[in-house]
């Protein structure tokens, strides 16, 4: 079983549509099924709604899952397992405030020294643990040895003691924090393999402490991905657009490409066009790079482009509000110059809507106009040209700018006689 394990507080990222297409490859190719966990033990940063969108953006890009379950739901197992490692004495309570555990952090700091939890609560006598009106957490003993893995994409790690520390497992109000409930989780979900990002690592020693104590004996593997940087060469935040799925999707960028791109980044593929089902063929987690990839939105516009011009041009066509291959097909031819479903439906609209024509060609337009609009139908643009030519006497640049503009609403473009091809059929209604 493989998860991915996305959290309802805000847009879904980049990196995060990695982390799922990459769980739903290696599930695929595992034959294993993937569960989508929604991670929304943190009531304060839900935000309402989230979870539905994640869940419609997923199916959107194709990815499939056995169900859908929500972290929530296992807050009895959390505290059950707490309370199970509190009587084993692997676990303590802990009566230490916010306030004074700052105190100590801010301490340390000056001492330019790394926190660590110092035990003041480890060895509390019995009788001052039952009597003791103040609130609680329950912390988990730190581990008397290294915590050692070994990671697919990064090779191998160790942690000592110290690393790990005394950490919380379930807060005062005894829900439990991110490290325990996911262990927990994965335990639950006998999950085999955990995909995700590198942000992660420090995670890890934690949650496999966590199961070794609960006598877990199955051995998760473990892939960290590298952090996608943006052009600047800094990790992505959401100040930089594309690193929102989302903002990708409404700028016209194909599902389809945006996978291929994300598959592609700081990978090694036998081809560079791919669909996802194609990658389920090829794709291997040892050929990611350790090292961060620089997101290229430029790169991303070249693989959309090709994903377009693949596309069936009548599916095209939905995308700029047409059900007609012909104007799919007329859309490709604008391809040389635009990159997005966005660009080309403003291609599209120039041609059907209003036309902002200058002054300079205005007459002639307007004679032109009227003459197509008595014309009978021409299959050939080269017959219409000839028609127009004699109809007004208007040749060379006094014909063909205002004819231009009048087709199409721009003054430059692809050739006339190749848009005309796939236009003959709406003429009267871009002339309009």
């Amino acid at each position: 079983m493989l998860r991915f394990a996305p959290s309802p507080t805000g847009d879904m990222h980049i990196g995060n549509l990695r982390v799922a297409l990459f769980n739903y490859i290696v599930s695929r190719q595992r034959d294993e099924d993937l569960i989508i966990r929604i991670e929304d033990t943190d009531k304060e940063r839900n935000i309402e709604g989230k979870d539905a969108e994640i869940v419609a953006l997923l199916d959107l890009f194709g990815i499939k899952y056995k169900e859908v379950i929500y972290q929530s739901k296992n807050l009895k197992f959390h505290q059950a397992l707490a309370v199970d490692l509190l009587h084993k004495k692997k676990a303590f309570n802990c009566f230490c405030t916010n306030e004074e555990l700052e105190r100590k952090r801010e301490e340390a700091k000056k001492a330019k020294k790394a926190y660590r939890y110092d035990g003041t609560c480890l060895k509390l006598p019995p009788e001052e643990v039952i009597d003791n009106p103040k609130p609680f957490s329950v912390r988990i003993k730190k581990p008397d040895s290294p915590v050692k893995f070994t990671d697919i994409i990064k090779g191998e790690f160790e942690f000592a003691p110290d690393d790990i520390d005394s950490f919380i497992i379930l807060r005062v109000d005894k829900t439990p924090t991110y490290n325990f409930a996911c262990a927990v989780d994965d335990m639950l979900n006998d999950i085999s393999l955990v995909i995700r990002g590198e942000d992660h690592l420090s995670n890890t020693p934690k949650q496999i402490h966590i199961r070794k104590e609960l006598g877990y004996e199955k051995d998760i593997e473990y892939a960290h991905l590298p952090i996608i940087l943006n052009q600047e060469g800094k990790k992505m935040s959401k100040r930089d657009n594309a690193s929102s799925v989302k903002w990708l999707l409404e700028e016209g960028f194909l599902p389809s490409a945006i996978a291929n791109y994300l598959i592609l980044l700081g990978n090694k593929t036998p081809k560079e066009i791919f669909t996802l089902d194609e990658a389920v063929e090829f794709f291997e987690l040892k050929n990611i790079s350790k090292s961060p990839a620089k997101f290229d939105i430029d790169m991303l516009r070249h693989i959309n482009r090709e994903h377009l011009k693949n596309m069936d041009e009548k599916e095209l066509s939905r995308y700029v509000g047409f059900a007609d291959g012909d104007i799919g097909a007329l859309a490709k031819i604008y391809l040389e110059e635009a990159s997005t479903t966005k660009e080309l439906k403003e291609k599209i609209s120039k041609i059907f809507g209003k036309k902002d024509i200058p002054d300079e060609y205005k007459e002639n337009a307007e004679i032109i106009k009227k003459a197509i609009q008595e014309a009978e139908f021409f299959e050939e643009f080269d017959d219409l040209k000839k028609y127009i030519t004699d109809k007004t006497g208007l040749k060379g640049k006094n014909l063909f700018k205002p004819l231009r503009i009048i087709l199409t609403g721009s003054e430059h473009g692809p050739d006339l006689s190749d848009i005309y091809k796939y236009l003959k059929n709406y003429i009267q209604e871009v002339v309009k």
